[in-house]
């Protein structure tokens, strides 16, 4: 194993959102030091790190100086260049690696990888053009995914093509740049696996978590999921695996669909915690979040056991359209965790914080949260 980076160390994060908020409340709780780097200040991550540095991820010689303040460096989004993972990963270890973020950043890339791999995806083509993509549609089948290689999360940019008459259409909307067109897939299920490798090639996982989406944003996760033991036991399987081709070090999710004829087939892979599991934080013995620390500080994995069944729902700034939102009344339901972000402009679809529940069943957290997640607006 490499050099153990011990508490007092500083850990380096690239990006400065939710996720790097809740990695550097760990982090510091473990005694760890946190510098955060992000075009932007007063940020989510930045309320709660050492140092927030305030500078954009295509200056290279800022990356540099802010990785000589570190001891090594991870991120907490998938949007920041490989020059930028390179240029840190000249002073210190970057975890994960920039490969890894590669292969996993763009669609086109993770697709080719995960079927080059022989894991299981649904049908797709990666298209560059118009007459691509046309050419695409008569081989991929209707109804499909037009989705566009590189920078798409939450459902932006992705259209749905039900007829050839929606190509031209489509094909406009996301402004005629590369994209990958996958065939809709007959779903009874989404959910996801979170896991962590470490520098010894260690793996820990959270088990399979149900997730439901509202207009393409994730709305409600539920753990463990209401799914057959055999599908959880080969999404595992094949977490691990992409885990290890990827020679990964760090929190990585794997967004799964459980096909109708009972196929698990791989949708998307984050390099990075995921908000499916942010449940962890407040469910499980070692949080998603800890685990970040642990792995890329090179030491042992923590114990990923969920203490009771949780639910987790997310609360988009819709939530604040009526006024501040009622804290007091979503707190009384039993069992309710209150989560938020530190960002000031409640937009719509922007994502604020969430709520946990937990209780003695998952049919009873998910009723708890979806009472308090309501009661906000009483």
């Amino acid at each position: 194993m490499s050099r153990v980076l011990k508490p007092g160390a500083t850990l380096g994060v690239l990006g400065s959102g939710q996720l790097g908020r809740m990695f550097a409340i760990e982090a510091r709780k473990m005694g760890y030091r946190v510098h955060t780097f992000s075009p932007a200040s007063d940020t989510p991550t930045g309320q709660v790190a050492d140092v927030e540095i305030d500078a954009g991820y295509d200056d290279l010689d800022a990356i540099r100086t802010f990785a000589r303040g570190v001891d090594v460096i991870t991120f907490e989004f998938e949007n920041v260049s490989t020059a930028a993972t390179d240029a840190a990963a000249e002073i210190v270890p970057v975890r994960p690696s920039g490969h890894a973020l590669h292969v996993t950043q763009q669609r086109a890339r993770e697709k080719s990888f995960l079927a080059l791999k022989g894991f299981p995806v649904t049908a797709h083509e990666s298209v560059a053009s118009l007459e691509e993509l046309t050419a695409a549609v008569s081989r991929v089948g209707l109804p499909a995914i037009l989705k566009t290689a590189s920078f798409g999360y939450d459902g932006k940019g992705q259209h749905r093509i039900t007829s050839e008459a929606d190509v031209d259409t489509v094909w406009g909307l996301i402004g005629h740049q590369p994209a990958v067109l996958e065939r809709v897939v007959d779903f009874t299920m989404e959910f996801s696996v979170v896991a962590a490798r470490g520098l010894d090639g260690g793996f820990v996982h959270y088990g399979a978590i149900e997730n439901q989406h509202r207009h393409h944003i994730l709305d409600l996760s539920i753990a463990p999921a209401r799914m057959p033991q055999a599908a959880i036991d080969e999404a595992v399987r094949v977490t691990h695996a992409i885990m290890d081709e990827l020679a990964y070090v760090g929190v990585l999710a794997v967004e799964f669909f459980l096909a109708r004829d009972g196929r698990v087939l791989v949708n998307e892979i984050a390099p990075r915690p995921h908000n499916s599991g942010h449940l962890t934080f407040d469910a499980c013995v070692t949080s998603q979040f800890e685990q970040q620390v642990r792995a890329i500080c090179g030491l042992p994995l923590g114990v990923a056991t969920l203490l009771r069944p949780a639910a987790m729902a997310n609360l988009l700034g819709d939530v604040w359209a009526g006024g501040e939102p009622n804290w007091a009344a979503a707190l009384e339901v039993p069992g309710v965790k209150l989560h938020l972000y530190g960002k000031s402009d409640p937009r719509p679809g922007r994502k604020m914080g969430h709520l946990t529940a937990l209780a003695d069943t998952v049919d009873d957290a998910v009723a708890r949260v979806l009472a308090a997640r309501a009661a906000l607006g009483s």
